[in-house]
């Protein structure tokens, strides 16, 4: 079940989430200035006159000092260059878009599992703004990824750093929950998917609260989890994680009724993608409360033949074997 929540939106969607913009092409192009032309006199028959001696001079005293704030002009009397002393007031923005950029990259090579790769854009991102959150946040997904017991340990650090940086970057809130489940620290994660979950207006809040909900089933808390998947159904009626879930807790709660519901909402939205053996079970289930045999025989049947393997269809061979018994 965990191992399917580790599958993020970033949503890593994991439900690892987006902050930022990936649509970067992987040709890093910001801050690249068009080189001025200049034209130089290349004639020996110039160069060698005192008059373009003593000119060349003078523009050689000119680029070397480097202290001109006003256009230096070249020897046509045309603006060429312009110098400059005071820094630019866009100073800070644009390093800031370089950190961006930089992740941005970091992420595309995640996803495609060039890790070292991502690792030296974000070490480039950190070099442009040592302050710049979802770097932080990313180095952490990254470590994680990678999954060596070193890694793990380093990727905690860099969550935290990412929250210290920006205690309202939901995004890191999502993923760190993420890890800290993966590592077992349940309820912690659960704190994690919380803030994440009653982020209004951010866009992998959903996820955060089946991931929420999906916590709590491991904390055996299943009233808390059904509460939160009812929160993700509140905000997205698709979300096909809160449909699931609370189809199995309904169950074991004997509401059939309304896990049929559920169960007939959720088979709608995966019309057309194929149906897994746990909805088989499900199905199964639903018609053995409900005693219409022919539905349960039928289900049953297409669960054995297509998913023989599956932890379902040893589930449903040992309930078959005695039908009286509670389903495990």
């Amino acid at each position: 079940m965990m191992a399917a929540m580790m599958t993020s939106n970033y949503s890593c969607r994991l439900k690892t989430q987006r902050n930022f913009s990936i649509k970067k092409s992987e040709s890093l192009t910001v801050g690249t200035a068009q080189k001025p032309r200049h034209t130089f006199l290349s004639h020996s028959k110039y160069l060698s006159q005192p008059k373009y001696l003593l000119a060349v001079s003078a523009f050689m005293t000119l680029l070397l000092t480097g202290c001109q704030s006003t256009p230096t002009n070249d020897l046509t009397g045309s603006t060429r260059y312009q110098t400059l002393t005071e820094p630019s007031n866009k100073r800070n923005v644009d390093k800031q878009e370089v950190a961006r950029v930089r992740t941005s990259l970091a992420a595309q090579y995640i996803r495609k599992n060039e890790l070292d790769t991502a690792q030296r854009q974000l070490e480039k991102a950190f070099a442009a703004d040592s302050r710049y959150a979802p770097a932080y946040d990313m180095m952490g997904v990254l470590l994680q990824q990678e999954g060596s017991r070193l890694n793990l340990e380093k990727a905690d650090q860099y969550f935290k750093k990412a929250i210290a940086l920006d205690k309202d970057f939901d995004q890191v809130r999502n993923n760190y929950g993420v890890y800290l489940s993966q590592m077992k620290r349940y309820s912690e994660a659960a704190e994690q998917f919380e803030i994440a979950g009653s982020a209004l207006g951010y866009e992998g809040r959903i996820g955060a609260l089946e991931n929420l909900g999906r916590t709590y089933l491991q904390l055996n808390n299943n009233p808390a989890a059904a509460k939160a998947f009812l929160r993700a159904l509140d905000g997205n009626r698709n979300s096909l994680i809160a449909h699931i879930e609370l189809v199995d807790l309904l169950l074991e709660q004997q509401r059939v009724q309304q896990a049929q519901r559920l169960y007939d909402e959720t088979l709608l939205l995966v019309q057309g993608q194929g149906i897994s053996p746990r909805l088989l079970l499900q199905g199964i289930k639903l018609a053995a409360a409900q005693n219409d045999i022919t539905t349960r025989q039928r289900l049953a049947q297409q669960l054995l033949s297509a998913y023989p393997l599956s932890n379902e269809a040893k589930k449903l061979k040992t309930w078959l074997n005695n039908p009286e018994a509670p389903w495990k």
